[in-house]
């Protein structure tokens, strides 16, 4: 009996020193989240930059590997939409990455087209990762997209990295397409990145987003999402204010993802200049 009685102390002390390292973990996560997310835009200075936008972000996890940036200098704003290899802390690490190395390119150098400060992102983080495109390491990095609004001459500058750009006009969805390379080393070559120069036009909506919303299975049939409902989704909300269009995107993620797990981060930025 003394045998089993010690035993079951001996079972019940690592339970409890389970649970207390458990804890211990989820406060550092969510305290790491709380960084994080004074990484992040605030509020204020998104709707100073664009009146009408809205942000739709559900990480997976307490922290996320989406991000989301903004920074305005002189009569040009810059932005961008990015996911991160991977999820939860290892993703939210190279988020934290991503913001650091935006805000230095765009304050150390001036009126650097958008092409260009994804080339130098990609150098600042495979310098680094130290990757050197050897075949044995790890493809971290991140797709992004990336935008400047020039509000003076109604001009925006894109470029991307796997991730595109949507512009609803007129009730069509214009797709500018991004290279298909990421930002870190990858099996291809690393070549340029392409420049896009659009001339903006009254009600124009733009979107910039990550590929959690449209990978999400749910619906009747445990089904992913995938690009062609998401575009006739925002077809159909686009004459809506941006406020209620990110509240009807949430509600048709919840109402599709149902009882499934969400198995990535959300991230979904809608923007109106005019």
């Amino acid at each position: 009996m003394a045998k089993e009685e010690h035993l079951r102390k001996e079972l019940e002390r690592q339970r409890d020193e389970i649970t207390r390292q458990r804890n211990e973990i989820i406060e550092s996560i969510q305290y790491a989240s709380l960084i994080q997310t004074s990484l992040l835009p605030p509020g204020k200075v998104f709707d100073k930059a664009f009146p009408r936008h809205f942000v739709l972000f559900i990480p997976k996890n307490i922290v996320s590997g989406d991000f989301y940036w903004l920074v305005s200098k002189g009569h040009r704003t810059y932005f961008a939409v990015a996911d991160c290899t991977g999820h939860g802390v290892p993703g939210a690490l190279m988020s934290i990455l991503g913001i650091s190395f935006l805000n230095e390119i765009v304050t150390m150098r001036d009126n650097l087209p958008a092409n260009r400060i994804l080339n130098l992102l990609r150098e600042m983080v495979m310098k680094a990762l130290h990757q050197t495109g050897d075949s044995t390491e790890a493809l971290d990095g991140m797709d992004i997209s990336l935008c400047i609004y020039d509000k003076g001459k109604n001009i925006l500058q894109f470029s991307g990295a796997n991730n595109p750009l949507y512009i609803v006009r007129q009730d069509v969805v214009i797709e500018y397409k991004p290279d298909r390379m990421p930002i870190g080393v990858s099996g291809i070559e690393e070549q340029p990145f392409t420049n896009h120069y659009i001339e903006l036009k009254k009600n124009d909506n733009l979107y910039l987003f990550t590929d959690g919303y449209v990978d999400q299975f749910g619906g009747p049939e445990g089904k992913k999402f995938k690009f062609d409902p998401f575009r006739t989704l925002l077809l159909k909300i686009a004459s809506l204010p941006m406020k209620e269009q990110g509240k009807i995107l949430r509600e048709t993620f919840e109402e599709w993802k149902g009882d499934y797990v969400q198995i990535d981060d959300i991230l979904v930025m809608g923007i109106n200049v005019f």
